[in-house]
């Protein structure tokens, strides 16, 4: 099925589930070459190159193995946008840790433990071809707001350097 075939919902949900798997290759499939990034910090990332520069350290594991659960998501089909209200889990505990600046991990684990979370959104644009024309994140990106996370543990695939 292409990314025109199915909704704005689903591409989200593959979307969000191929950050959660730690696949590059598949998240950076979702945007058009074009596409725009806006991370929360005031900087603009645009081209699929620009992005995937962006988002590689987290998909090598620099902040330790993360995982985003959906709690809300808001579709508008013909206005081809979307948003998403989520929760970042960071697990920076054993082979998850390892790729972690040790002075990041190490304030993390006396503060936070070996699990943290906080909260953040994303609206998306997309094309007429449902590919991500636009992702703007809403969260405090340079210090987050981060607690320790309760929930329980996940899977995630631990990140190869």
């Amino acid at each position: 099925m292409t990314q025109q075939q199915r909704s704005l919902s689903a591409t989200v949900d593959e979307f969000v589930d191929a950050f959660n798997v730690n696949d590059l290759d598949r998240v950076m499939a979702f945007f058009a070459d074009d596409a725009e990034y806006e991370p929360g910090d005031g900087a603009k990332h645009q081209g699929k190159a620009a992005i995937r520069a962006e988002f590689a350290p987290q998909f090598a594991g620099r902040y330790g193995a993360m995982r985003f659960d959906v709690h809300d998501k808001l579709v508008d089909e013909p206005g081809r946008r979307a948003a998403i209200r989520w929760a970042c889990r960071i697990d920076v505990s054993g082979p998850r840790g390892r790729g972690v600046f040790p002075l990041l991990r190490l304030l993390g684990l006396l503060r936070y433990g070996p699990r943290m979370v906080w909260q953040g959104m994303d609206v998306f644009h997309f094309d007429a071809d449902g590919s991500i024309t636009g992702k703007y994140s809403y969260a405090n990106f340079k210090i987050p707001p981060m607690k320790r996370d309760r929930g329980v543990p996940w899977s995630v695939p631990v990140p190869t350097a």
